[in-house]
């Protein structure tokens, strides 16, 4: 029997209030350079930060994102009670430095660039369960630390295919709380992992939109929902290729696709920046939903969200095999 706050086959809602207190983003310079530039809260200088290395610029970002989520909600490190984070890097090393130097009781979580909307439902049941009232759900990626781990060293100057996506230094946090004033998560669909046999890790946006198009498309089936219910369904990072890829599935796969919708990983960047088919990484989600989205949102000009994450499960490991592209998309509905 499926539990009271299940609905279809793979989507729950949430009966509780579940509250997006306060929120925050951090974003590199190309990222500040493009059409969002004003809505993040800071640009970095630079890829370091100070810092040594990029991954230890990556965990400093990390880092500063989830206290200003708390600054703004007027609150310290330790009333925060779980942290729910993640990345791109092997052993979510950015994550679990991050999570080391605020002491936040943590669970790191892997989703690849879905890992935002896995972060937010989770906390989302976690609080409507009645086993936390505060939860703060990040992600983040750096363009540099992403590069040297699943392609090439930057300085090997290695020329990319136009369906290669920019990996965005960047990172989102969010803090959910059962009371307060806010945008609301109202419910959650979790993905299936899903393989159609892509196997180029230089065009991820085509692995990706089958992933997406089931999700919506159980997410709209499961609540009994018409595709105009939302004002915006946004994907978190399939580029130019795997959004126009979305719109050519929508018709094979029945679904008459939602009026407006759009991806993060085309909104990051402009036509100017010259970064291939669009923007990618954990953070293209994080830092679009708690910059320019949920703003948005708090203006009134977007009422009803439906944030899809789409992540490309694959490895290092498994590329140089050869092996397919498995990928996932989990959806998360915010109102205001």
């Amino acid at each position: 029997m499926p539990g009271p706050k299940k609905r279809g086959m793979q989507t729950v809602v949430f009966d509780n209030p579940l509250i997006l207190t306060s929120w925050a983003s951090v974003v590199g310079p190309k990222e500040g350079e493009g059409p969002w530039g004003n809505d993040f809260d800071l640009i970095m200088p630079d890829y370091l930060l100070g810092e040594e290395t990029w991954e230890k610029a990556e965990n400093k970002m990390l880092k500063q994102t989830v206290e200003l989520a708390l600054n703004k909600s007027g609150l310290q490190t330790n009333e925060a009670e779980l942290l729910l984070a993640g990345d791109l890097l092997n052993q979510l090393v950015a994550s679990s430095f991050a999570a080391a130097e605020l002491t936040i009781p943590f669970l790191g979580l892997y989703g690849a660039c879905s890992t935002m909307v896995q972060a937010l439902l989770t906390g989302a049941m976690m609080i409507d369960g009645g086993f936390f009232e505060r939860v703060v759900a990040a992600a983040c990626s750096h363009h540099y630390s992403a590069e040297r781990q699943f392609r090439f060293p930057t300085e090997q100057g290695v020329q990319k295919p136009p369906s290669s996506q920019w990996t965005a230094t960047a990172a989102g946090a969010a803090i959910l709380q059962s009371s307060g004033t806010g945008p609301r998560i109202t419910s959650a669909t979790i993905g299936r992992v899903v393989d159609m046999g892509q196997s180029d890790a230089n065009d991820m946006g085509s692995a990706m939109a089958p992933a997406a198009v089931n999700t919506i498309k159980m997410h709209l089936q499961d609540l009994n929902l018409l595709p105009d219910y939302y004002d915006l369904v946004v994907t978190g990072d399939l580029g130019k290729v795997g959004l126009a890829i979305l719109g050519q599935l929508f018709g094979k796969e029945g679904v008459v696709p939602p009026p407006t919708h759009s991806d993060c990983g085309v909104l990051l960047f402009d036509e100017k920046q010259e970064i291939g088919a669009g923007g990618s990484g954990c953070g293209c989600c994080a830092c679009m939903l708690c910059g320019p989205l949920l703003k948005k949102m708090t203006k009134a000009e977007i009422r009803k969200l439906l944030l899809v994450g789409t992540g490309a499960l694959m490895s290092p490991t498994t590329s140089f095999q050869g092996s397919t592209i498995p990928a996932i998309a989990h959806a998360v509905a915010i109102e205001y």
